[in-house]
């Protein structure tokens, strides 16, 4: 919900308990190209964090895929067809750098009929994960709602909708819908009294809307078990219950605080029982807090965070979304974003994940391409990967290290393919067909289009998507942090310089982009971090105590560093670090700023790592 009345969340689908899906099970599927011994595997929460087969902490990076799931253009799925989901699969991992997507599902597709479940629609919705599967990127299903339904809008409608179907607003007997003086399509959230009323009635499960929408969701995920492979389904990290859940109106002496406990969180309590019960038992709910517990206007904020559910534990994760609504309102912040411009709001979704003993995800973040906010996009989108990176501005990051924090998994908005070539008839109007942008609510979001030729290319800078991240971490991380040099038009953004204090690290990496980890050494899978494209192999130089090197070898289970493909066979490189021992600080500085560093210089600057590492570890 990038406007600014942030964005509401699915209302969706529904059907009695009873509905079961049907099919033959799958032919079982190989894992994907490329993948090595300690590869694939489900993922389970443990300590705070997402843990793979290994004991590895694993962050997911990556996109929503994609807002074309609330269009009908294409029967409410993400692609108009199983090669687009490879394409884009492909484009993503190899362009963009992420290793996991949100994947938005629609209720109203998958019950059009009033317990009656779509297996054609997911069957297809089937086949497009498994493209994204099967190219070794781990995905998480939401079933996805703004504004509740299109069909509380008519064809004349300024706005439309996403998320139930049109039998469960039909028996709501909702008023015209109306935003009044609307700026933004996220305020009919609070403003639009049809929207409110329908919200409304689905937290308090009127005319039974809440008890199908969970039947539905039942049905959907039997359905997935017994329709992907072994191998893909582990690659399923969870389930996103609800997008963005707003009361839609409080009852007298009512907060939003006893809203989550008293409505919202029984509703997770009972579609976790749902995922038990459909063989997701080993998988965790991302369950969302009120949508505004984090807003950063002061007047749209409400105490919130599930500050009621007691510890979640691994059976949860705490989910939610950020977006810059001063930047994006265009009146409450005039400039751009600074270095560490939302540290402050990614430490409290760190905060309240420890809190709530689980891990952490920030499933939507973005800010708009085009339009009057646009030329804000460059600093913005870098201060919010930022602050995923680090709980630290740059400014402090190598003074006090050992504050840096978990690094966060995070899900950008939005991975579009059709991108400004969409065909949408908005609401059902033939005479407002819909072809640029987004295509819905004139949002403008997307990483990524299609040219000319039908190619995906970026529609941001590089050097900001592609980023250098721990993937996999053996053992435990304690301090990250990447200095992307990302552009804001034609100025080089560098938060993060190398201080002089460091002088031949800072000679060693230049004007070049570099990455530090440093990490506390266990289980006996490397550590591994994804490489962007900027960083190829004969110009990547990694200084480490477990070796320093300059084009690093092809990995092996006795090459300390070394390069490998990430699995799926998109061309993705990743760099493998293998310690040999258990509970030892380890560090690795990897950058692409140096060109025939001498042994001299690569030794040096090992030194100040080492002692670095040695003061503030």
């Amino acid at each position: 919900m990038p406007n600014i009345g942030a964005r509401l969340l699915p209302v969706l689908v529904v059907l009695c308990g009873f509905l079961t899906a049907v099919g033959a099970p799958p032919a079982t599927a190989a894992a994907p190209s490329g993948s090595l011994w300690f590869d694939g595997g489900p993922l389970t929460v443990r300590g705070g964090r997402f843990v793979d087969g290994q004991g590895r902490e694993v962050v997911l990076r990556g996109y929503n895929v994609s807002g074309e799931t609330k269009l009908e253009e294409n029967g409410g799925l993400p692609f108009a067809s199983v090669a687009d989901a490879r394409r884009s699969a492909t484009a993503l991992r190899a362009l963009g750098g992420g290793n996991a997507v949100r994947f938005p599902l629609s209720w109203a597709h998958a019950e059009p009929v009033r317990g009656q479940v779509d297996t054609a629609y997911l069957a297809a919705v089937t086949e497009q994960m498994g493209a994204f599967l099967d190219a070794g990127i781990r995905v998480y299903p939401d079933f996805h709602q703004d504004l509740y339904s299109r069909y509380l809008f008519d064809a004349g409608s300024w706005y439309t909708g996403d998320g139930a179907p049109k039998w469960a607003v039909e028996g709501g007997s909702y008023p015209k819908e109306s935003c009044g003086i609307c700026l933004f399509w996220g305020q009919n959230i609070t403003q639009n009294a049809a929207v409110r009323q329908a919200q409304y009635d689905f937290w308090h499960d009127a005319h039974g809307v809440q008890d199908a929408f969970l039947g539905t969701a039942q049905a959907t995920m039997i359905y997935l078990q017994r329709h992907l492979s072994d191998e893909e389904f582990a690659g399923v990290v969870g389930f996103d219950p609800y997008n963005e859940p707003y009361a839609g109106g409080y009852d007298s002496g009512q907060s939003s605080r006893t809203w989550e406990r008293d409505l919202l969180w029984p509703f997770y309590a009972r579609f976790r029982a749902r995922m038990d019960a459909a063989g997701w038992q080993d998988k965790p709910a991302f369950v969302e807090p009120n949508l505004f517990w984090n807003a950063n206007i002061s007047t749209q904020r409400q105490e919130g965070g599930l500050l009621d559910a007691g510890t979640l534990g691994p059976g949860y994760v705490f989910n939610t979304h950020f977006y810059d609504q001063k930047a994006i309102s265009g009146i409450l912040m005039w400039g751009k974003a600074a270095d560490g411009q939302y540290a402050s709001d990614f430490a409290a979704v760190r905060d309240r994940a420890a809190a709530a003993g689980t891990a952490a995800v920030v499933s939507e973040f973005g800010h708009p391409l085009s339009g009057t906010v646009s030329d804000k996009a460059p600093t913005v989108l870098k201060a919010m990967y930022q602050g995923l990176d680090s709980r630290l501005p740059g400014s402090r990051w190598w003074t006090d290290p050992a504050a840096s924090g978990p690094v966060l998994s995070g899900s950008q908005w939005q991975w579009d393919l059709y991108n400004g070539r969409h065909h949408e008839p908005m609401n059902g109007n033939p005479g407002k067909v819909v072809t640029s942008e987004d295509g819905w609510n004139d949002e403008d979001l997307s990483a990524v289009r299609l040219d000319d030729a039908g190619n995906p290319v970026l529609r941001q800078d590089a050097r900001l998507l592609d980023r250098l991240y721990p993937s996999a971490t053996a053992g435990s991380g304690l301090a990250f942090t990447y200095e992307d040099r990302s552009r804001d038009g034609s100025a080089t953004l560098t938060w993060n310089p190398v201080p002089a204090s460091l002088p031949d690290v800072a000679r060693l990496v230049g004007s070049g982009q570099y990455g530090l980890l440093v990490w506390r050494s266990g289980a006996g899978a490397p550590t591994e971090l994804h490489l962007p494209a900027s960083f190829p192999t004969p110009a990547t130089t990694v200084v480490s105590d477990l070796g320093t090197v300059c084009g690093p070898p092809a990995y092996t289970a006795a090459t300390p560093v070394g390069v490998a493909p990430e699995p799926g066979g998109t061309g993705s490189r990743r760099l493998l670090l293998t310690a040999a021992d258990s509970g030892v600080p380890h560090f690795a500085l990897v950058t692409n700023g140096a060109t025939a560093p001498s042994a001299d210089l690569l030794g040096a600057a090992r030194s100040e790592l080492a002692a670095w590492v040695a003061a503030h570890f």
